[in-house]
């Protein structure tokens, strides 16, 4: 079967994100078979919860969807490297591929900072391919912390 990528609409929910006022994380789901399992973007000020993260709105509703709390074979998609939580929430749900777009060097937790998965406590290491449409995601959160700024 060909690679098809899914960031398109991980960078649809970032760019929703945004409109909310959410930093724009966006991420996506995807069944083995090429389902669409479940996709969010940020909303941690909306919930006001610090855990309303775009990865682990994500897997939790992929997890509630599938009824199961774990997500064996199951590829993510994500605008931006994920931070140490969501790291630590991808390897519980066992992940099997973690895609990202921009790198993080200020929080993430990947190939940046805490490197969850390089950790000996880290039970699960999903396979991970990073720079996917990371201009795109790049620029998106530019412009937000730019309007910001103003």
């Amino acid at each position: 079967m060909a690679f098809r990528s899914y960031m398109a609409l991980a960078l649809e929910e970032a760019q929703a994100a945004a409109l909310r006022g959410e930093v724009p994380v966006g991420a996506v789901v995807v069944a083995p078979g090429g389902e669409v399992v479940a996709q969010a973007g940020n909303r941690t000020r909306e919930l006001s919860d610090p855990t309303a993260h775009a990865e682990v709105l994500a897997i939790r509703g992929a997890c509630a969807a599938l009824g199961s709390e774990r997500l064996i074979g199951h590829d993510l998609y994500v605008t931006l490297e994920p931070c140490p939580i969501c790291a630590g929430t991808i390897a519980a749900a066992r992940i099997a591929r973690l895609y990202y777009g921009a790198a993080d060097p200020k929080s993430g937790g990947v190939a940046h900072g805490a490197r969850v998965f390089s950790h000996p406590q880290c039970h699960h290491r999903p396979e991970v391919y990073d720079g996917i449409s990371g201009r795109e995601a790049e620029q998106l959160l530019r412009q937000f912390f730019l309007a910001r700024r103003e």
